[in-house]
């Protein structure tokens, strides 16, 4: 997969852990209250984690919706992107070093694989911040489903493709707005 289209793909992520967070927040202000608290004498089948603490099959669902957007392999992929940029900075101008840097570069890897989990743990804790257990799961179950299966395909081609439309529309936007800067200040009699 190509870089652009892997960061692509790992932005998608993120946007649309945003575009749930806004629906999230929307729901939870329209939502009407319960109309009458449930009887006492219903019991929950298993204690509710205490408050703060995600429950088991919410970060499970976290983690097959962030496996299924590619945010967990994007993650792993950072690491060693960023060892092999540095090694080819470096012997592109130390070429005499590289035998070295390499060893050394293999073996300071695991401590920075183990951020890189880290910064997962986050993500997924962070999901389940933002959902609550039921969202997360329906989410999960999307992808599993045909139509999500389908979306998950399709999503790094659209995002290529929207960045190709995206791009000469930004380009444009910001020189027709120093365009249009310049023509209002030159009114006022200052030009720039």
């Amino acid at each position: 997969m190509p870089a652009l289209v892997r960061t692509a793909h790992g932005a998608l992520a993120v946007i649309m852990l945003a575009a749930l967070t806004v629906a999230a927040g929307a729901q939870q202000q329209t939502a009407p209250a319960p109309a009458t608290p449930a009887p006492a004498a219903q019991a929950p089948a298993a204690a509710p984690p205490s408050p703060g603490e995600p429950s088991a099959a919410a970060l499970a669902a976290a983690d097959s919706v962030l496996t299924d957007m590619g945010v967990k392999r994007t993650l792993s992929l950072v690491v060693p992107g960023m060892l092999s940029e540095l090694e080819r900075n470096v012997t592109t101008t130390r070429p005499d070093i590289k035998a070295q840097l390499r060893d050394v570069l293999r073996a300071i890897q695991p401590e920075f694989d183990k951020s890189a989990k880290d910064m997962y743990a986050k993500a997924t804790a962070l999901m389940v911040t933002m959902l609550t257990d039921k969202e997360i799961e329906e989410v999960a179950t999307f992808f599993k489903s045909p139509a999500g299966q389908h979306y998950l395909a399709a999503e790094p081609q659209y995002m290529q493709r929207f960045s190709e439309l995206v791009q000469p529309w930004r380009d444009q936007m910001s020189t027709d707005i120093v365009t249009r800067a310049r023509q209002e200040m030159k009114k006022k009699g200052i030009d720039f």
